[in-house]
């Protein structure tokens, strides 16, 4: 048997709540926090709780598939990496909780990239981890210089 536990998501910043409030406490928006579930699974049973996990649901969403053009537009804050052309790519900036898929071939710069727009986002406030399996830490330290 499952349990759920309902909790608020702000659709504007992704910052979840545990009660709703008329405005986001990390982004200011207003009205801008949906309900949603936190689903506990079974244990016994394969899935995400069986490590431990828990899965994210939206009540309203969950029983119904949705023809695109029925879905509501949701207005989305994009971060800014003050890279113009790599901004304009992604349509204005990062969008939150997005992930960016980024290839070439060796040795174009794609690491020197994301480095720059992660110091920009940094710079600007954000939290930024940058994470690499192909190159050492010390690497990306000569890298950064």
């Amino acid at each position: 048997m499952s349990k759920s536990k309902v909790f608020y998501l702000c659709r504007n910043c992704g910052a979840m709540q545990p009660k709703w409030l008329g405005k986001c406490p990390e982004c200011n928006a207003w009205d801008a926090l949906e309900e949603m579930a936190k689903v506990k699974e079974d244990p016994h049973r394969p899935g995400p709780a069986a490590e431990g996990g828990l899965r994210l649901t939206a009540p309203e969403l969950d029983s119904q598939p949705l023809p695109v053009g029925r879905i509501a537009e949701m207005p989305l804050a994009r971060m800014a990496t003050n890279i113009h052309e790599f901004d304009r790519v992604l349509g204005g900036g990062v969008v939150p909780g997005a992930a960016i898929l980024l290839g070439g071939d060796p040795g174009i710069g794609k690491s020197t990239l994301m480095l720059q727009a992660g110091e920009a986002m940094a710079r600007a406030g954000q939290r930024v981890l940058y994470v690499s399996s192909e190159e050492s830490a010390q690497q990306t330290q000569l890298r950064a210089r």
